[in-house]
């Protein structure tokens, strides 16, 4: 009589065993590997809290030496043309093209700084006809500048329509204008092509 009771009792328990090993395990607490032994654990929190600053000095230290890695490698994109590292307002395709096309050509913008010097000295002289001529090339240059900008647009907005008709442009055209201004040998990224070369 015992003997029975008991065998019916242990019967349901080994079901129910079963059954809880069927379920799937919860996601709070994935086991499936192997305890790590304690010297391990150890040296895993070590390597952790060597890695992470104790101060704020040291963290602040560490975002300087990462700031000015970044600038480093910054500068050498600048340098070299290097896509992956560029600030965000050379990166792309289309500044790339802008670029390209800028460089292609001779524009007068780039050389304004140099003609305004002359300009400024001829008109410091206590000549007068030396001063009215400073004044007429004074014109002459905004004059000729406005005017190969207005071309420089239109060519530059042509090209970019039909070579990215989904990419976004804006502020592409300004962008290359302002690089317009700056003298050849100073703008920064170093131009890729030659003077004539087309993209």
């Amino acid at each position: 009589m015992f003997r029975s009771r008991a065998k019916e009792e242990k019967a349901p328990t080994g079901k129910v065993t079963a059954d809880l090993s069927k379920q799937p395990r919860s996601p709070e607490a994935p086991k499936g590997r192997p305890t790590p032994k304690r010297s391990e654990a150890q040296t895993q929190r070590r390597r952790a809290s060597s890695s992470a600053p104790t101060d704020r000095k040291e963290a602040a230290k560490r975002q300087r030496e990462a700031r000015r890695t970044d600038m480093a490698r910054q500068r050498q994109a600048l340098a070299s043309g290097d896509e992956r590292y560029l600030p965000a307002r050379d990166k792309g395709p289309v500044r790339r093209f802008v670029r390209d096309f800028v460089d292609s050509r001779f524009c007068i913008a780039e050389f304004f700084l140099p003609l305004a010097v002359v300009i400024l000295v001829m008109s410091m002289v206590r000549i007068g006809s030396l001063q009215n001529i400073a004044l007429l090339l004074w014109l002459g240059v905004i004059v000729l500048i406005v005017v190969d900008s207005i071309g420089l647009t239109m060519r530059l907005k042509k090209q970019l329509n039909e070579r990215f008709p989904d990419e976004p442009k804006r502020g592409a055209v300004a962008y290359g204008l302002m690089r317009t201004l700056q003298m050849r040998r100073l703008r920064l990224p170093k131009p890729q092509v030659k003077r004539g070369e087309r993209p």
